[in-house]
């Protein structure tokens, strides 16, 4: 296994900076502001080819008795007792305090190795930066930097140097196989206390203060023969609440979480009312792509009344959410949590799905049969097949003729025609429309003259010469004749008084 390095120390020495370079990541959040890491933070890294596990940890106050300091402090402890070595940080520019001499006077009864990381020295002698901490009696302190860098290897080296390098390497990574589930919802709706149920153990800061959590925190863990790693996020509030600058990060840390998990559990709370902040993260969760499941918390002990109106309430502000599936449970008393982890496996299996060519293009035929696009002016659109685009979610590519002309009521009937056929709850699902276009759109009008079909050309030529005469015609000239002479026009004949027939004229000599 790989031997876990956690990182102890008052607060603000530079815990969370040392943590994100020895992972090479930005997992902490880092700012000149004590006591803004409060949970156990776990990564991975590696020196050379030897992979470690890290921890960090908040500020620790080993004095303090009550409170969420106290909390912290309990995070801290049950970290060293899962240790296989200790890197305790000092502040080289502030020296030796009397917190750092209490944690020192701890540190000193646990059996597992101890480094002293004497951190903020760069620009200073490291033999003067380090001279005063002899005192703790945890051995030779290391001076190093933490934001620069200096000293880092050698720290790592002396604190991997007590577990054979065999053994580190043959430890494997399979965070890369978990599936990601983020826990998100507004603050104090009880998602550190759905972790610790789930989990078995204290593993989060549960306190009844909202913003107790801070920072996006991944924990690991199996279940029914799965690996999964459970993301516990930070409360998002409306914006205009969120003033403080930490509290900025801190949700700019939730959505990243939900756009890099593969399923979401929205946590609500069944004693306040449906707000539309709950709406907008439901809202982000869907533009994102993520599958979701809806889990109402703090149900237990709510009266008949009251649970219609939430359900009401629900189907009121949360219509868009026909997709997903809702569980109503109590995170305290561990109620209906299994119910929500089998929702999150279907609604992965319909997240990554795979939809058949000739399944989805008779599943839009039939659709088209019991529905016809409407005409959009002088254009009906048709549909002509469908393929997969992509998945997580599941992307449907629909060709035809005119298809920019559909309706958004008919795509939403299409989007429910393909879910019942194949299935898909608890996932968003986007369709795409890919319209052929008319090759002849752009040509000029002389163009296409020019090339028009020979028996087009062939009827302007008898246009052009004349059309045959036709019987009708023939009759018609006829008239015209017989008119002439009965007027008396024609010089072949004359009027006759008597008779008012014509007669033959005599020719003049």
């Amino acid at each position: 296994m790989k031997p876990t390095l956690v990182l102890v120390g008052r607060p603000n020495v530079g815990k969370s900076t040392l943590f994100n370079r020895l992972t090479r990541t930005r997992d902490a959040l880092v700012a000149d502001m004590p006591g803004l890491t409060r949970d156990r933070h776990y990564g991975h890294g590696k020196l050379g080819d030897r992979p470690y596990l890290v921890v960090d940890t908040g500020g620790f106050e080993p004095l303090a008795k009550d409170g969420i300091l106290h909390e912290m402090a309990r995070q801290t402890e049950q970290a060293v007792a899962e240790a296989d070595a200790i890197v305790f940080m000092v502040d080289g520019r502030a020296g030796i305090t009397p917190q750092d001499k209490e944690i020192a006077k701890k540190l000193r009864r646990n059996p597992r190795p101890v480094v002293v990381a004497v951190n903020k020295a760069e620009g200073m002698e490291r033999g003067v930066a380090a001279a005063e901490f002899h005192t703790l009696g945890l051995g030779e302190p290391l001076a190093i930097s933490a934001a620069h860098g200096d000293g880092v290897r050698a720290l790592l080296e002396q604190a991997l140097a007590h577990f054979p390098e065999e053994e580190a390497a043959e430890a494997e990574d399979e965070r890369a196989a978990s599936l990601k589930v983020a826990i998100v919802g507004r603050p104090n709706v009880g998602k550190s206390t759905m972790i610790n149920a789930l989990l078995g153990e204290e593993r989060m800061i549960a306190f009844d203060q909202p913003g107790t959590t801070r920072d996006a925190i991944g924990v690991d863990f199996e279940r029914g023969g799965r690996r999964y790693m459970l993301i516990d996020t930070a409360g998002l509030r409306r914006k205009g609440r969120v003033f403080e600058a930490i509290e900025k990060f801190s949700v700019i840390k939730t959505l990243q979480s939900i756009e890099g998990a593969n399923v979401v559990v929205l946590v609500l709370d069944a004693r306040q009312d449906i707000s539309d902040q709950d709406a907008h993260i439901a809202g982000f969760v869907i533009e994102s792509g993520r599958a979701l499941v809806i889990a109402v918390n703090k149900w237990d002990g709510l009266d008949a009344y009251r649970r219609s109106q939430i359900k009401s309430a629900l189907e009121a502000r949360l219509r868009f959410l026909d997709f997903a599936d809702f569980h109503y449970v109590s995170a305290l008393k561990g109620l209906g949590l299994n119910l929500v982890f089998r929702s999150v496996d279907a609604a992965y299996r319909a997240a990554t799905a795979d939809l058949s060519t000739p399944r989805l293009t008779r599943v839009l035929i039939d659709a088209a049969a019991r529905q016809t696009p409407p005409r959009n002016g002088i254009f009906r659109p048709k549909l002509r097949y469908a393929h997969q685009g992509g998945r997580n979610p599941p992307v449907i590519v629909i060709h035809g003729n005119a298809l920019d002309k559909l309706s958004d009521a008919y795509s939403r009937y299409l989007e429910r025609a393909f879910r019942d056929a194949f299935r898909l709850k608890g996932t968003p699902l986007r369709i795409q429309y890919n319209t052929s276009d008319n090759p002849f759109a752009e040509r000029k009008p002389a163009e296409r003259s020019r090339r028009r079909p020979r028996g087009e050309a062939a009827r302007g030529a008898v246009g052009r010469q004349g059309a045959p005469k036709t019987d009708s015609a023939k009759a018609g000239k006829v008239v015209k004749v017989a008119a002439k002479a009965v007027s008396g026009e024609s010089g072949k004949f004359a009027k006759s008084p008597e008779s008012g027939i014509g007669k033959p004229r005599r020719a003049h000599r």
